[in-house]
């Protein structure tokens, strides 16, 4: 019997140099034309691949097996995609229509907890079943179990189907310091049985992996280069494309691209509508958010101030201007902002306008 065509691939190092060639050739995003060229923007773009490479091996490697799922943070402080939100606490595992899950635990007390099933793809991904805290039963010691099949079950149940690959949990503070995010875990009905690595498993992982890396490296450089089209405003996104991309079906999102000069700030002004939860932040132009950590760079429906009429008015600048509710540009001159209104009735549409930050001080 001949060897495998995986296993001579991986023997002799063909798979891991084109794996190696296609990290490379991601690469030709951040030094694109299109893309932005300072020192900053560019470091970040290669910082950013780096990140993508992180989460690509996790996903697709280290925790892509659905017999044995591990519920794991796949988007946090240091990797970060599409707009992810600061307030936001991101788990996901690897599942498969296959099998059925249970997932249990304590549900917290965050002030928002989603979960979704849905199918992968980059041009699109489908979401299958979705649950949020409101629609959940507790149990009598106020524990959580759900049930995850293509099957519908009795009580907490979450839908799957015969193409579903991935579980999300998103939670979203208002409150970081008075609020407990949900603590669970997800074991397959039947028990965990793990399967051992092989040559056509890591030949498979490493080529989604550079798949993952050079796919959505090129689809958010190519959101923020469509609207670099609009300067300084903040449309809506387009409510289809956010759900193929896996967005919150409850979220209302209007993406913008920034850009200012030192002496200017963008002013933008919003009376937000009665819903669970709205924030605004800015990110990079690799719609990466800015370093939350460090830098108030988001509000939330919390921690904004409003005015007496209901209104609120946000001042994006590179200094602090001595008003409330400014976002620091940390060092960066363009990047994109992005305006979420979740569980909202109505969606009203923000006021953008630059002004140079003496006006911002007459105010």
């Amino acid at each position: 019997m001949g060897i495998d065509p995986s296993e001579e691939r991986i023997m002799n190092g063909e798979a891991w140099i084109g794996f190696c060639e296609a990290i490379q050739a991601a690469g030709e995003t951040v030094l694109a034309q299109s893309a932005p060229d300072s020192p900053l923007d560019r470091a970040e773009g290669f910082r950013y691949l780096t990140r993508l490479l992180r989460m690509g091996l996790e996903s697709q490697l280290e925790f892509s097996d659905p017999r044995a799922p591990v519920l794991y943070r796949n988007v946090h402080e240091t990797v970060k995609l599409g707009a992810d939100n600061p307030d936001n606490h991101y788990q996901t595992a690897t599942v498969s229509g296959s099998y059925e899950y249970r997932l249990s635990g304590s549900p917290g007390t965050i002030h928002y907890l989603g979960i979704g099933t849905y199918s992968p793809g980059l041009d699109g991904r489908k979401t299958h079943g979705y649950l949020e805290r409101n629609d959940l039963a507790l149990e009598p010691d106020g524990s959580v179990v759900i049930h995850l099949s293509c099957e519908r079950k009795p009580g907490n149940w979450l839908r799957m189907e015969p193409s579903t690959r991935t579980l999300l949990i998103r939670q979203t503070f208002l409150d970081r310091d008075a609020e407990e995010v949900a603590k669970l875990r997800i074991e397959r009905v039947g028990g965990n049985e793990p399967a051992p690595l092989t040559a056509k498993r890591l030949e498979r992982a490493l080529k989604s992996t550079a798949a993952f890396v050079g796919g959505y490296a090129r689809m958010f450089a190519g959101w923020a280069e469509e609207m670099r089209k609009r300067p300084n405003e903040l449309p809506e996104f387009d409510p289809a494309a956010a759900a193929a991309s896996g967005g919150d079906p409850n979220i209302r999102y209007y993406n913008g691209y920034w850009e200012l000069a030192e002496d200017e700030a963008l002013v933008i002004e919003v009376v937000p509508p009665d819903c669970d939860y709205w924030n605004i932040q800015l990110s990079n132009w690799w719609m990466e958010s800015l370093d939350y950590r460090y830098f108030k760079i988001h509000l939330n429906k919390h921690t904004a101030s409003l005015r007496k009429d209901g209104s609120v008015r946000i001042v994006v600048a590179h200094e602090d201007p001595g008003v409330e509710n400014w976002l620091e540009t940390t060092g960066h001159r363009l990047g994109t902002i992005t305006l979420r209104w979740v569980g909202a009735t109505e969606h009203p549409a923000p006021t953008t306008r630059v002004v140079t930050l003496g006006d911002i001080r007459a105010l």
